[in-house]
């Protein structure tokens, strides 16, 4: 568990302890201090982890323990509810999103989901993943007929929307402005019958447009 709020911490690992089958045998700070902590000889079976941490935050926590040990699932927990904290947790491997202000049985509920089924779907999840394809979802056949008419440009803005980059940032690395990206990006909703940026990342992973 990595948390450097350690009254919240605490409370956690509390509740944790309190569930049948589940006991915490890391407590951190950050992600420095877990990374440091950690015995290879004794990995967790699943952490949770905070996002905005000093020293090291979640976002490169994650990205260090998918890189040294992918076998050890992990949840993200924070008080972000945006789709670029959560495109990036999830691009870093996390395995369910869950809001610090959840009730305990959502906390026991993505804890035996993730052992049991290796992910959490909540309400966020869930919200995001069917805005991203409200409407006339495009079926196997025309997206790959979409695919093949996307131009060179519009794969480029795709690949950066799955970074964690904005779309003011992506505007400046592609040198347009952010009315342009802003035309990009629903030019896209509509012809990939999506309605959000995780909609639009979702195609791009599926296609390997961008690599996860």
């Amino acid at each position: 568990m990595i948390d450097d709020h350690i009254l919240l911490r605490q409370g956690l690992a509390s509740v944790v302890n309190s569930f049948a089958g589940y006991k915490v045998i890391y407590e951190a700070n950050n992600g420095r201090e877990f990374t440091q902590w950690l015995d290879p000889n004794k990995l967790p079976d699943l952490v949770l982890m905070d996002i905005n941490m000093p020293v090291m935050n979640g976002h490169e926590t994650a990205h260090w323990l998918t890189t040294h040990y992918p076998q050890v699932k992990f949840i993200a927990i924070s008080m972000l509810n945006d789709e670029r904290s959560i495109i990036k947790m999830l691009r870093n491997g996390a395995r369910g999103y869950l809001l610090k202000d959840s009730e305990i049985i959502d906390l026991k509920q993505a804890l035996d989901d993730v052992v049991n089924k290796g992910i959490y779907i909540n309400t966020i999840l869930y919200k995001h993943i069917v805005d991203s394809i409200s409407g006339n979802q495009l079926n196997e056949e025309a997206e790959q007929e979409t695919l093949m008419a996307l131009s060179e440009r519009e794969k480029e803005f795709l690949r950066w929307l799955c970074t964690d980059k904005s779309y003011k940032e992506i505007a400046a690395e592609m040198y347009l402005s952010p009315r342009t990206i802003d035309g990009y990006r629903d030019i896209l909703f509509e012809k990939l019958k999506v309605a959000s940026r995780i909609g639009l990342v979702l195609f791009a992973i599926r296609n390997e447009i961008a690599k996860v």
